[in-house]
């Protein structure tokens, strides 16, 4: 029952997720597009009423006029029916951090260890789990503050950095815990950006404007540029939500490396839409991504391997080895503490549904990412012989 009440937790949270991540995503993206899309107010009036930029737009049946006051209207008062775009940002991370609890910190065991990597305790894990988490906000704001004024310079140290956590993540968790972590870290420093940068340096300056006096504008300088940084990392941190889908990524060998340059490819597109909403044309930055997409597609081809000469194997013992080790999840009722129902339905009790799933097993069994944490200690023995078997036309007779 306890498995069960966890999976409906996991689908709830899960859901939530996914609504609040829509929301917070499609305004920060609707912003940027807007703040690049403005030109210079086409009426002298609006100029002197404080507007920098305007933008036409025609939507939903409708004509729409947007127009951004850099330091609020001038020779009229504020109103007081302000949007503050926030809540979808706070709602996205706080059940992000539900999910994060309920699988891997709750799983800890299961999901978040895997002790060929680094032996640890569940509280161990949840400990560092939770360090890196806070502790990458930390550092990240810090080297904020540092190279403030110096764009350069900042851009450099966040990719060391990024790719710094991304490396380290992997000699800690688990490939898959790996993958999640690094975009834990990402989507806190972007809820952070919000709650501790950008909403109150807006508070202020709407505080200014009102007291009738001309608002500071570092905070809004640093508001933008944190708001930059966030729609940077908004694709990584997507590609990361659904890679979980895709153990051939995670759990390669140099699964950090596969994150890394999948994370690049997602900066670049996002680039690319961004300066396209300035007017410009920059394809550049789609090939470049398309070419290391390209480089991963290549890097995580399946190598084809012949069997050793003379060497056979039986279905009855592939089928002997999945029942030992894989059956224990993947089965109508599992008897693995923790699953109240096989993994993506994926049942593997009879030879039937072992050949409908026998490419996947033979490709997750070889690289390594099943078992998860590799919990029922599959040797690499019995690796090689579900890929002997596999090879030879993956017979159950």
């Amino acid at each position: 029952m306890e498995a069960y009440v966890v999976e409906w937790l996991s689908l709830l949270v899960r859901w939530l997720h996914l609504i609040a991540g829509i929301a917070w995503i499609g305004a920060s993206f609707y912003f940027i597009m807007l703040d690049n899309s403005l030109t210079a107010p086409a009426k002298p009036e609006d100029v002197k009423r404080g507007v920098c930029g305007e933008l036409w737009a025609v939507h939903g049946g409708g004509l729409y006029q947007s127009q951004k006051y850099l330091n609020g209207p001038k020779g009229e008062a504020l109103s007081d029916n302000l949007h503050w775009s926030k809540y979808e940002a706070y709602a996205t991370w706080l059940s992000g951090m539900g999910l994060l609890a309920i699988i891997y910190w709750f799983g800890a065991g299961t999901y978040l260890i895997d002790k060929s990597v680094m032996a640890l305790t569940p509280v161990q894990a949840i400990g560092i789990s939770i360090g890196v988490i806070v502790g990458g906000w930390i550092v990240y704001s810090t080297m904020c503050n540092v190279f403030d004024k110096n764009e350069k310079w900042l851009a450099v140290s966040l990719l060391v950095f990024v790719i710094a956590v991304d490396w380290g993540l992997f000699q800690v968790f688990s490939a898959r815990a790996a993958f999640l972590h690094v975009g834990a870290v990402l989507g806190t420093i972007m809820t952070a950006n919000v709650f501790f940068v950008i909403i109150p340096g807006q508070k202020k300056m709407v505080a200014e404007i009102r007291a009738g006096r001309e608002p500071d504008p570092a905070p809004g300088r640093i508001g933008k540029q944190r708001s930059v940084h966030n729609t940077y990392f908004t694709l990584p941190v997507l590609f990361i939500m659904i890679s979980n889908h895709y153990p051939m990524t995670y759990s390669h060998p140099y699964g950090w490396a596969i994150l890394a340059v999948m994370m690049a490819a997602g900066a670049l597109i996002r680039q690319y839409f961004v300066v396209r909403h300035r007017g410009l044309k920059r394809p550049s930055y789609l090939v470049v991504a398309g070419l290391l997409l390209l480089g991963v597609f290549f890097a995580l081809a399946p190598k084809s391997v012949s069997a050793p000469t003379g060497v056979t194997v039986s279905f009855a013992q592939v089928k002997g080895i999945i029942s030992e080790r894989c059956a224990g999840c993947h089965a109508a009722q599992p008897t693995m503490a923790g699953f109240a129902q096989p993994p993506k339905g994926v049942m593997l009790e009879n030879a039937q549904q072992i050949a409908m799933h026998a490419p996947k097993i033979a490709e997750t069994v070889a690289s390594r990412y099943m078992p998860i944490g590799n919990l029922t200690q599959m040797t690499d023995t019995e690796r090689e012989r579900i890929a002997v078997w596999f090879r030879a036309g993956a017979r159950t007779r």
